[in-house]
């Protein structure tokens, strides 16, 4: 199957199939094969080697490159194909802010022009240009401050429901509990309460679909015949997602304006000044795409923040007092979590960190001069979240958790991009933050979690998302101040440092 439109041997095609094989889970692995020794071109920052190096693991090929090479750098194959990569606030701003030359291009399997598949991710990320500009104005109406009231009452709703079934003495797995939570979420939030068992039994669907376009990326691209088992099954359940939302989008016409995603979105398409609308095909798109893209993200950004706490026992408990202090209720209030600047501190470098996002990419609609390296049409180019908040240049001792360095820190424009920047800045920054902004504070007034001693915590970029890929083992206290350092084995020390977090003395919170 040809995903796309370039031939096969276009940089684009290198670029989609690392793609692809970065986004393949656990039961496809890639493996590197060893960098092809050849002499690289004089005087540019290029290094030849196996395309595959890079999503064996992004992170830390992407973190060798800007050793070696410094802010822009270039990973080319024996045949000529390459990865291109741009690691500095200035770079940054000139690919994320120049939507003409660069181009976004979504890298899941998009199935047949007539497929479901197709139709099912024919949302904002395969859109550029004119189109792109239209349809961003109508999809970011549900999302605007506004609306986030409406949202806060499921978010608070859902995170009692979620801490009540913790039980003080017991344990949880912190990375499948706020995966079910976001999933639980993002399903209320995109297709409202209504009906709570389709919205869920629908998110469910999703996140299936989401997960098989992961696994089945690579097999699609090289036609792998192990794989064609798992692409029915994605095309199968393409054409099942597509039909319960399609029922949703007809069932909601002709009723007054909902204050779910769907809702808001098929009333912004029928108002809309230009009379372009949405077409029922796209709004499915939309918001398939938009479920994809917030689930996930949020839940990585939760899990990291709260495993930093347990992993630094001073910041949780000056946190957990400042929360107690500031916050009368069960949840915090919008005005309250505004009011307390740790938490704040501590959301922002939980991100800068251990980005949700840990990278990016565009393509070049046209010839572009990158310094000395000429890129061709079709050629990708890479940004990196995770890189660029690991400049020491921008941030001093940059693989340690240190809040506190946002009481005054203000790095430059494009030098801090968890949600990205420019033209295409995520639409959910804001309700990711009122997310995490209420879910923290929930949990430090009821509970204290602390890792599980010598457990193994592992993590990779997959899919260009830097989360867990084992399981994240918490034992849940009552929140009685007794924070306390458990050390924890695996990978995650290589991405930040836990090194100093030695255990401190026990002494109850004022």
């Amino acid at each position: 199957m040809q995903p796309h439109a370039n031939h096969a041997g276009c940089p684009f095609a290198a670029a989609a199939a690392a793609a692809a094989v970065g986004g393949a889970g656990g039961d496809a692995e890639p493996t590197a094969a060893p960098s092809i020794p050849m002499a690289p071109p004089a005087g540019k920052p290029i290094t030849l080697g196996d395309l595959r190096e890079f999503p064996a693991d992004p992170a830390a090929c992407m973190m060798r490159l800007y050793r070696k090479h410094g802010s822009l750098a270039q990973l080319r194959a024996e045949d000529g194909m390459s990865l291109t990569f741009v690691f500095s606030p200035e770079l940054n701003r000139t690919v994320l802010s120049d939507g003409k030359r660069f181009h976004s291009k979504f890298f899941a399997i998009r199935g047949s022009r007539r497929s479901a598949q197709r139709r099912v991710t024919s949302g904002l990320l395969t859109m550029n240009g004119a189109d792109h500009k239209r349809h961003r104005r109508m999809v970011m109406e549900p999302f605007s401050k506004r609306i986030m009231p409406a949202y806060h009452e499921a978010i608070c709703d859902l995170t009692a429901d979620l801490l009540n079934d913790w039980t003080p003495g017991g344990a949880i797995d912190l990375h499948e509990e706020m995966n079910g939570y976001m999933r639980k979420l993002t399903s209320a939030i995109l297709f409202g309460l209504d009906d709570p068992e389709l919205a869920y039994r629908t998110g469910e669907k999703i996140d299936r679909w989401v997960h098989l376009n992961h696994n089945t990326g690579l097999g699609a691209l090289v036609s792998d015949a192990g794989y064609l088992e798992s692409y029915d099954e994605l095309l199968d359940l393409a054409e099942s997602l597509e039909g319960d939302i399609e029922a949703m989008i007809k069932a909601r016409r002709g009723r007054p304006p909902g204050r779910d995603v769907l809702s808001i979105l098929i009333d912004a398409a029928e108002q809309d000044p230009e009379g372009g609308g949405i077409t029922d095909s796209e709004l499915i798109g939309h918001v398939t795409l938009l479920f994809g893209a917030a689930h996930l993200t949020t839940a990585h950004s939760l899990t990291w923040t709260l495993f930093l706490l347990a992993q630094h026992p001073e910041i949780a408990r000056t946190l957990a007092r400042e929360v107690a202090a500031g916050v009368a209720g069960d949840a915090a209030t919008p005005g309250e979590a505004d009011a307390l600047p740790l938490l704040d501190q501590v959301i922002k470098e939980s991100m800068r960190c251990l980005p949700a996002s840990g990278y990016s990419q565009r393509l070049t609609a046209e010839t572009v001069e990158l310094g000395p390296l000429t890129l061709a049409p079709g050629s990708t180019v890479i940004f990196s979240q995770y890189v660029t908040h690991h400049l020491p240049e921008l941030y001093a001792d940059p693989m340690r958790f240190t809040p506190e360095r946002w009481e005054d820190l203000k790095p430059p424009s494009y030098g801090y991009i968890p949600f990205g920047s420019g033209p295409r800045l995520c639409l959910g920054a804001m309700l990711a933050t009122t997310v995490l902004k209420t879910v923290i504070p929930s949990v430090l007034k009821r509970y204290r979690l602390s890792c599980v001693t010598d457990s193994t915590v592992n993590a990779k970029i997959v899919s260009t998302m830097l989360g867990p890929t084992t399981t994240v083992p918490m034992e849940v206290h009552p929140a009685d101040g007794l924070w306390q350092h458990r050390p924890v084995h695996g990978n995650v020390n290589t991405l930040v440092d836990l090194s100093h977090t030695h255990a401190q003395p026990l002494r109850k919170a004022a």
